[in-house]
């Protein structure tokens, strides 16, 4: 069996048997994990391979050590841990005030850092006598070994409130040490997410889960059964917090998008508030007909953008009536006319008279970041662009601004994960967005561009 055929069954095993997907560009990582393992048990490649198809769990659960990485610190992405402690958490006690208990979940918890910040927030806004239960799941034993040791180095306190530091660490030769008190507070787990766990996963069993950064590394079943567990297993008005990287997209089964604090969150079984309907706007069939109806006005000013007359499109369209103008997809490509032409603030104002008729227009989130970025409010972009992405997990524009913005930022790893998510994505975007969001270059350029960043970024 040569090598590269040796890689992609290692690729097939890992995905049938831990649900992980893996690139090319992860191949020569995996050559080498490969040669180091069938080494230790004195196998060839092939050989090696043919028994790890078969019930060998402690062999598997030690290459699963091997190919993951575990990189994180104590309030990772603290506006999160903010909504947690004002949001959530507040929450939770008022729908929990019979049982007087609350259970939370750390899914994907690598080396602790994330389930013991969990449990430190949680002590901060919860009565002591309550009943309160963490747990932290992982495939990795080496990194469960590490969380329930609980000492870890400085560097993994980068982010931690000074209060928090204070309360909850202690000094040790290593670096530091987890207060026992709440040592006693988090179990963890061994899990694989390519196993079911009824028990683990028991309906409605969990009032907060955290599921950070780790869809992304399981081949897509994989990550649909996890989310698919994962709802089941939250409690009615429960909460589901992803990474900045996962998304379910604008209304995922049994789940409402909550936005608050800068961040994306979820929330099981609770309609979001939605401004009243006004009266242009209309049930989705009539106004799909009307644009079936009238589409040549339309295509004409897209055909004007295209050759980049954009002050003739914007004639064009101050032209048509007010009730067509109000249309939320010309009013889109008004508000992209206008940013071509370097109105950003007008373009802005249209973006966001389309959010007010819908907060979940990744279009609008785009374009409004796009507006902002141009005025210098990188902070606000960031959120907008992170929503479009969340809202639409095909749409690579704000997939790419995201990636230049990390670049630019110095961020490696983020500017790295975004750029090679919009080059998979850019080959699928549709003409109109790259027409409306690319600045005048096309598909070809933008992927080129993407790769250009990610050769500077790595």
């Amino acid at each position: 069996m040569r090598r590269d055929e040796d890689i992609t069954r290692l690729r097939e095993l890992l995905s049938e048997r831990l649900g992980m997907s893996f690139d090319d560009k992860r191949d020569p990582q995996l050559t080498e994990i490969l040669r180091a393992r069938a080494t230790q048990h004195g196998l060839s490649g092939r050989g090696y391979l043919d028994r790890l198809g078969t019930a060998w769990h402690n062999e598997l659960a030690a290459l699963a050590e091997a190919v993951t990485i575990n990189e994180t610190y104590f309030f990772r992405n603290i506006e999160q841990f903010n909504v947690l402690a004002e949001v959530v958490l507040p929450e939770r006690v008022r729908a929990r005030s019979g049982e007087r208990r609350l259970r939370l979940l750390s899914v994907g918890c690598s080396t602790g850092e994330e389930a013991y910040t969990l449990a430190m927030v949680t002590a901060e806004r919860v009565n002591p006598r309550w009943d309160v239960s963490i747990a932290g799941l992982d495939v990795n034993r080496a990194a469960l070994r590490v969380a329930a040791a609980g000492r870890y180095s400085r560097w993994s306190l980068r982010e931690t409130p000074a209060a928090a530091q204070h309360r909850w660490f202690r000094s040790v030769a290593e670096g530091v040490e987890i207060d026992e008190r709440l040592r006693g507070r988090v179990r963890f787990l061994e899990y694989n997410a390519a196993a079911a766990d009824a028990l683990l996963f028991a309906p409605e069993t969990y009032d907060v889960v955290f599921c950070r950064n780790l869809l992304m590394y399981l081949t897509p079943a994989t990550a649909a059964a996890t989310v698919t567990r994962i709802t089941r297993a939250l409690a009615p008005g429960g909460y589901l917090f992803l990474g900045h990287t996962d998304t379910l997209g604008s209304r995922p089964p049994a789940l409402t998008v909550q936005h608050s604090h800068g961040t994306f969150y979820y929330q099981k079984g609770v309609q979001q508030q939605q401004p009243p309907k006004t009266p242009e706007r209309q049930p989705a069939k009539p106004v799909r007909t009307r644009i079936q109806q009238k589409p040549r006005q339309r295509d004409h000013v897209l055909r004007l953008v295209q050759e980049e007359r954009y002050g003739d499109a914007l004639e064009v369209l101050d032209s048509i009536g007010t009730a067509e103008a109000d249309r939320p997809d010309i009013m889109l490509v008004r508000g992209a006319i206008l940013a071509h032409l370097g109105h950003t603030g007008r373009a802005a104002a249209v973006c966001r008279r389309l959010l007010d008729r819908d907060a979940l227009n990744p279009d609008a989130h785009h374009l409004l970041a796009e507006c902002l970025e141009g005025d210098g409010k990188t902070a606000a972009a960031l959120e907008h662009h992170r929503m479009a992405a969340h809202l639409d997990a095909g749409f690579a524009m704000p997939r790419l601004r995201l990636g230049l913005i990390a670049r630019r930022r110095g961020d490696r790893g983020t500017a790295a994960h975004e750029l090679d998510r919009a080059v998979i994505l850019l080959r699928h975007e549709s003409d109109e967005r790259l027409l409306l969001f690319g600045g005048g270059f096309g598909r070809g350029a933008l992927i080129a561009l993407c790769h250009a960043e990610l050769a500077a970024a790595r």
